[in-house]
């Protein structure tokens, strides 16, 4: 970790639009070259001479927070559950980039199909860890393909009869034939930090969580 600067893991997609308004509710204010969609640029400075951004997939806002090279961090809760690192304090739900975990398949299928009679799955999902302790809650072993997008697709090319995906709208379940038969897990976006970092400036890193708590409105 730098001595001279607070480091914030933000993730790319679909939360960082949500995130920006908590942002400017947090009086973080970054460099014109974070709004513009297509910068390389992945380091951005902001209004605070001692806090730096970094833009990340938000699988990896997590393992930058968790592993120290991020002093705080912005994940759904759905990355915190399925990597499980010990090295991450969330002590905030934000409030935003709300939707779901859950089990789909094509609706020709669920309609025949009783969940309560699975003992052995096939499922296509980048939550391998979260899936297979789902059913095996359930007595039911899956069996994951681990895919990092495009999840949907996996059912119709013969690759797992399910998938485990996130879902918000269901409109895009809906376009590809799918449909939601289980949920697994709600979901929002969470304040994370770094544990060593918490531990050795205490003071700085409680001064952000209270800045992120009013901003949150919680």
């Amino acid at each position: 970790m730098s001595d001279e600067k607070l480091i914030l893991a933000v993730p790319k997609g679909r939360i960082l639009d949500e995130l920006l308004p908590l942002l400017a509710a947090c009086d973080i204010q970054p460099e014109a070259d974070f709004f513009e969609k297509d910068s390389r640029k992945l380091r951005f400075e902001t209004n605070h001479p001692d806090l730096d951004i970094i833009r990340v997939r938000a699988f990896d806002a997590a393992t930058f927070t968790a592993f120290g090279a991020a002093h705080l961090g912005v994940a759904g809760n759905d990355v915190i559950e399925e990597f499980e690192y010990e090295g991450i304090y969330a002590p905030v739900d934000l409030g935003i980039g709300q939707c779901r975990l859950s089990v789909a398949m094509p609706k020709e299928e669920a309609a025949q199909d009783d969940p309560r009679r699975w003992s052995h799955i096939r499922v296509a999902t980048k939550y391998p860890h979260l899936t297979r302790k789902h059913f095996a809650a359930r007595g039911v072993q899956a069996e994951c393909i681990k895919l990092s997008g495009a999840m949907e697709l996996a059912p119709s090319m013969g690759l797992a009869r399910r998938i485990v995906d996130l879902v918000s709208t269901g409109s895009t379940l809906k376009a590809n034939g799918l449909v939601e038969v289980d949920k697994i897990l709600d979901v929002s976006a969470r304040l994370i930090v770094s544990r060593k970092a918490l531990k050795t400036m205490p003071g700085q890193m409680q001064r952000w969580i209270d800045i992120f708590r009013e901003g949150a409105g919680v």
